[in-house]
């Protein structure tokens, strides 16, 4: 009967403190403070910002100018198209249809990425040519 007594107990201590560790996040919960007023929304912008972009616009044509020449560059260049076209024929040629998938829709969207960044372009040079106008350049 002693070993019953033994098992009785520890499975007691068991629920005990299994029932104890289940509360413990409930009373947390229950006795943490109330939450902080909602924080006051941002106002709107009062201007268009032009005097920043003006400040930021030669690192920003370095920018656009760098990634065309990347994206522009030949099989050496990593980031290229060229690079890219190269990887989808040799995944083609290797038989790796998931990898040649892959690769090809990412060889798609880097194709996209050429004309939107020469409208960037284009038309940070007409900003540019404001700003100098503006005295802000």
């Amino acid at each position: 009967m002693l070993p019953n007594r033994r098992t009785a107990a520890a499975i007691g201590a068991v629920a005990l403190a299994g029932a104890l560790f289940a509360a413990a996040p409930a009373q947390a919960d229950n006795a943490s403070p109330a939450p902080a007023a909602p924080k006051t929304a941002k106002s709107a912008p009062k201007g268009d910002g032009a005097k920043a972009i003006c400040k930021r616009l030669p690192k920003t044509q370095t920018r656009i100018s760098t990634a065309i020449d990347r994206l522009n560059g030949d099989v050496t260049v990593p980031g290229s198209v060229a690079r890219l076209e190269q990887r989808v024929a040799n995944a083609q040629t290797a038989g790796h249809t998931e990898v040649h998938t892959y690769l090809n829709d990412r060889l798609t969207f880097r194709k996209s990425l050429l004309p939107t960044l020469q409208k960037r372009q284009d038309d940070l040079k007409a900003v540019s040519t404001w700003c100098s106008a503006q005295g802000s350049k």
